[in-house]
């Protein structure tokens, strides 16, 4: 394949279902799912708390492998890659921003940020420059240097959101981005996704239980039973 030639839609997703054996028996948890995300979408995934939603983005994202099912970005198979080929498509297509931000304690705002690229094999000077620019654009061009353990819960979010956006990916996903957060910072969080999104053209896919993030967003699907229904917006209880 091509280094992953635009096509449309961005991600398909067909026949999808996820099964966990567990000693009871045999628990499915999503349930044949089929659906289309066009580059530049901005969707929001909602549902009752434990049906499954972590687990779509976490197989959206290829961090787990369906039991059933095929997922093509781009036009691709995913899943037909061998893991590290996977590993790559994570680092250079995919952001992924979490409730828990999952931030390196042990290094500074800036060290977090650049990390994505380090892995890829950019430059130290390279990504530097690249995740200056992003924490400035998130707000924390005062925190560059700071360790992370030292920022406010909000300030750590922000770096995760610069982390997830320094290579620029044209998929954000974000499992309850806003979850812990006070509704003034979680606005400003949510904000910076969608300026990617209106600038960049970058497509999220935001798990959330906010009802204000899943109307802002546009496009809602609602994950019940195992399946996903679409919904209009400011109509789904999340």
């Amino acid at each position: 394949m091509n280094e992953m030639q635009a096509a449309s839609p961005l991600v398909e997703i067909q026949g999808l279902f996820r099964r966990f054996e567990t000693g009871g028996g045999t628990i499915e948890v999503l349930s044949g799912i089929d659906f289309a995300i066009a580059q530049g979408d901005r969707i929001a995934i909602v549902g009752q708390s434990g049906v499954g939603k972590s687990t779509l983005l976490h197989i959206l994202g290829t961090l787990d492998h369906p039991s059933e099912g095929t997922l093509r970005f781009r036009g691709e198979d995913v899943f037909a890659r061998s893991r590290e080929s996977l590993s790559h498509l994570r680092n250079r297509f995919l952001g992924f921003v979490f409730q828990f931000h999952h931030l390196l304690p042990e290094f500074s705002a800036i060290e977090n940020v650049m990390m994505p690229g380090l892995i890829q094999g950019l430059s130290k000077a390279e990504m530097r420059v690249r995740g200056e620019s992003m924490l400035r654009d998130v707000g924390l061009g005062h925190r560059i240097e700071h360790a992370v353990g030292k920022l406010s819960g909000g300030e750590r979010q922000r770096v995760a959101v610069a982390r997830a956006l320094v290579l620029d990916p044209p998929l954000v996903l974000a499992d309850e981005p806003t979850g812990n957060l006070d509704p003034a910072t979680g606005d400003q969080v949510a904000e910076l996704l969608f300026e990617m999104n209106r600038t960049r053209g970058t497509t999220l896919v935001v798990v959330t239980h906010s009802k204000r993030m899943a109307d802002r967003l546009g496009r809602v699907l609602v994950l019940t039973g195992g399946k996903l229904v679409e919904t209009a917006p400011g109509s789904a209880v999340v």
